[in-house]
């Protein structure tokens, strides 16, 4: 199967095209962001204040990436657990974010609210953080300097890997793929 080539920014139109399983490899600008950063965009929004970066139709890797060798645009970028951003992605599915890359699964409420907003969420390749690094082709710290590794950063990306985990249906790879297993195990499929 071949891989989806995906541009930021992403429409909600093209984004509940893709279906869970799909394989996509994504070029163009995407944004770094653990828990710590937010609950800081959440607080920020709880004050009525903008927000330092523009989620509509961006997508948020959820990394908190080593520092670079000389010569290297990024150090270790592998994905983090997702679920520690259960509590704070809703609010920003709201205002439009169409993507989030990490790993794990999500909870019933964000499911939901990726439903409303046609939003997907990606996962990377747990293991290969060395690998993924070399699809960064610039990284730049945006805000948040202070948290270090979890700063913000604004990523240019080329044909960076990533696989549907949940589209904007609430189609679930995690739940198919065990599905099928079993179904393939019953029917003597697998030895």
């Amino acid at each position: 199967m071949e891989s989806i080539k995906i541009t930021t920014p992403f429409s909600e139109a093209d984004a509940r095209k893709l279906k869970a399983g799909d394989t996509a490899l994504i070029t163009g600008v995407i944004y770094t962001a653990r828990d710590a950063a937010h609950k800081r965009l959440v607080e920020l929004l709880d004050k009525g204040e903008p927000l330092p970066i523009d989620v509509k139709d961006a997508f948020i890797y959820y990394v908190g990436p080593t520092p670079p060798k000389p010569g290297q645009a990024i150090g270790s970028a592998g994905p983090t657990t997702s679920y520690r951003m259960d509590a704070y992605a809703p609010r920003l599915l709201d205002l439009g974010l169409r993507g989030m890359i990490g790993k794990g699964k999500r909870s019933q409420d964000v499911i939901n609210s990726m439903k409303k907003n046609g939003s997907v969420y990606f996962g990377a390749i747990g293991g290969g953080a060395a690998l993924i690094a070399k699809r960064i082709v610039s990284a730049e710290v945006v805000c948040y300097e202070d948290l270090g590794s979890e700063a913000i950063r604004r990523l240019e990306v080329k044909d960076f890997p990533v696989t549907v985990i949940i589209d904007a249906e609430g189609n679930n790879l995690y739940e198919i793929g065990v599905s099928e297993y079993l179904m393939a195990k019953a029917d003597g499929k697998l030895g």
